[in-house]
Parts: structure tokens; C-alpha cells; sequence
């Protein structure tokens, strides 16, 4: 049994009808006396994933002679949220679009669902559901014909939608042209989740919403997750992945730098010392990742606290400061080459 709720499009109450998958009926408004009819479309029907649903070997793409991404080589496992982090420039996109077929591999492959992406896109697509980072819509449709039209495209059923639409609040009968970017990117999640699919692959999807839609977006991820979804994370955030990910991959200048459980990443021991001196910091002989920026020395210290107190006891200290390794820390050391 399936509850759906009918919306009245003469007064817009609200009413719960229960059916089963298939099932068509006629329902009439209790309050108006409006009738209509409330299809209740069969499931699309889901296949049981194990292993690896993602899988990239030595994936290389080039603009010419500028480098987008060069020889990655990682997986996604069935069911899990894969955090995939770097800054702006990184290759992100740029493997999100080749995993998709939007762009041809210079050199290496990939497969999704263990399907080759040169030679199969068009059936992997029917499984995938997509967020683009830059999100561009039919500004001239209402949503619902916008969503009508990708429906089309993949001749699926748009089982979670009236769920979806529920969750995020868009109003299906307003054309696109008058919606804020965090409407239009509301909408774009619920296109990509609307018809079930087994994987979701998402280049920064919180882009455009107030921190209280992050925050039941990521609620809703989690859900999904145990539905045994899928869900590739694309962002630059290191907190949006201590959230909501299983698993991270750091890259960096095109190039794959770290990939490990977040809860390891995490675990890495150590804390951020700055301290500022009243002699010149360039005279201080601190470890080989010491920076100094606007007078500040800063450098990672771990079991060697003690020592270095007391090398700078030897100085006249104006301000000091100890914080705990972040995953921000982590993720610099990461980008700058540190670690």
C-alpha cells in the first residue's frame, strides 16, 4: 500500500489517498467537490549492488596542452556516500563530466554498474541521476514541465516526486524565470532523485541554498544512503563531508592526492600552533612546514609540543595560539602538499 497526497487544483487542499503501485482513482475533493484522477505509477525496479558501482582507471583528460585531470584511479562502493574534495579549478567538474560521456577520456576508462562509460553512456544515464554544478534551466517552463520534459528524456517514472516536492517546497506552476538560485537549485535536486535512481553524482549541490536547506539536504542524503542509494559528493567544504560522507577523495591540480575513510582522516593526530614574536619571525628555525603570513609563525605540531615551546621560550612571545587539527588543516596540508 502507497499513501499519496492529492492536491486539489481548485481549492489546493490537501488529501492523503492510499492505493497500490499501478493503481489509477478517481478522487473527489472533500472539501470543493473537484474531481480528479491519482495514478499511482509502478516502482522503477531497483537492482541489488554489491562491490563497487563506480570504477576509474587512470583517467586522463587534457584541454589541449592545459591538464584537466591526469591518471586517476579510485572507486565509489555500492551504497556509500563518496566525498569527492578540491578547490575551485581542481578537476572536479572535469571528471564528474568525463564519467558522464559530456567529455571523451584523452587516456585510461571508467565504468559505472560495470558498464564501459565509452561504450555504454546512454544505458548507464538511465540509472543515474545528475546535479550539475553549473546549473542551467528552461527559463521559459513552469517546473512541472520542465520535469515533465527530463521524464521524457529517460522514460522513467517519477516516483519520489510528489515526496521531493513535499520536502524542498517548489511550487511545480511557477515558470523558472521567477525563481531565486536557491529555487532553481531545489529543483535540480529534485530532477536528479525524482525517478529513483541507484547512483546520484552531484558537483557541489548546496551551492545556492540557506544553511537550513543544507541542513535537511544532508538529512535527506542520509536517508537515501540507507536506501542503499549510491551518492558521488562533489565540494569544496571539508564540513559538508564530515556530515554526510563515508569516504573521501582529495584532488589537486587534476591529480588524485588522498583517498581515505573520513573517519581517518579525522584521526590524523596533531594541533595548529601560531605564534607571533616580537623579533623577526624569519629568524625562527621551526619544522619544514612552517609558513609565516602577516607576521604569524604557524606550523602542525604533534608529540613534539614540548620541544617546540621550548625552542621559542628563547623569544619574546607577543601572542600565542594552539587549536586542534581540523579537518580544514587536513585538507590544506593536503592541497598545499604538505602532508
Amino acid at each position: 500500500m502507497v499513501t499519496k497526497t492529492f492536491v486539489c487544483p481548485q481549492c489546493k487542499a490537501k488529501i492523503p489517498v492510499h492505493g497500490q503501485p499501478g493503481e489509477k482513482l478517481l478522487v473527489e475533493c472533500a472539501n470543493c467537490g473537484q474531481k480528479g484522477t491519482l495514478v499511482f505509477h509502478t516502482t522503477n525496479k531497483r537492482v541489488a549492488r554489491v562491490g563497487n558501482t563506480i570504477e576509474v582507471n587512470n583517467l586522463t583528460k587534457y584541454y589541449g596542452k592545459i591538464r584537466g585531470i591526469e591518471d586517476l584511479t579510485f572507486s565509489v562502493k555500492a551504497g556509500e556516500i563518496f566525498g569527492f574534495l578540491g578547490p575551485n579549478g581542481a578537476g572536479k567538474t572535469t571528471t564528474i563530466r568525463t564519467l558522464l560521456g559530456y567529455l571523451s577520456p584523452t587516456k585510461g576508462n571508467a565504468s559505472i554498474f560495470g558498464q564501459n562509460i565509452k561504450n555504454n553512456i546512454v544505458e548507464i544515464k538511465r540509472n543515474v541521476g545528475y546535479i550539475p554544478g553549473d546549473l542551467s534551466l528552461y527559463g521559459h517552463m513552469t517546473a512541472r514541465q520542465f520535469l515533465k520534459y527530463f521524464m521524457s528524456l529517460r522514460d522513467t517514472q517519477p516516483v519520489l516526486l510528489d515526496e521531493l516536492v513535499s520536502l524542498f517546497e517548489v511550487p511545480l506552476d511557477r515558470k523558472i524565470k521567477g525563481y531565486s538560485k536557491g529555487m532553481k537549485q531545489k529543483l535540480g535536486i529534485i530532477q536528479a532523485f525524482m525517478d529513483d535512481p541507484d547512483i546520484v553524482i552531484m558537483d557541489e549541490p548546496t551551492a545556492g541554498l540557506d544553511p537550513l536547506l543544507q541542513q535537511k539536504f544532508y538529512e535527506f542524503l542520509k536517508q537515501q544512503k540507507k536506501k542503499g542509494r549510491t551518492l558521488f559528493f562533489s565540494s569544496h567544504v571539508l564540513s559538508e563531508v564530515d556530515k554526510v560522507c563515508d569516504r573521501v577523495g582529495i584532488i589537486r591540480d587534476g591529480k588524485l592526492v588522498a583517498l581515505e575513510d573520513v573517519e581517518t582522516l579525522k584521526s590524523k593526530k596533531g594541533k595548529v600552533l601560531r605564534v607571533k614574536l616580537k623579533e623577526d619571525p624569519e629568524i625562527f628555525e621551526g619544522p619544514k612546514d612552517m609558513k609565516i603570513k602577516e607576521g604569524w609563525i604557524q606550523f602542525v605540531v604533534s608529540d613534539d609540543i614540548d620541544y617546540w615551546i621550548k625552542q621559542l621560550s628563547q623569544y619574546t612571545i607577543l601572542d600565542l595560539e594552539i587549536n586542534e587539527f581540523s579537518l580544514d588543516d587536513i585538507f590544506m596540508h593536503y592541497y598545499e602538499g604538505d602532508l
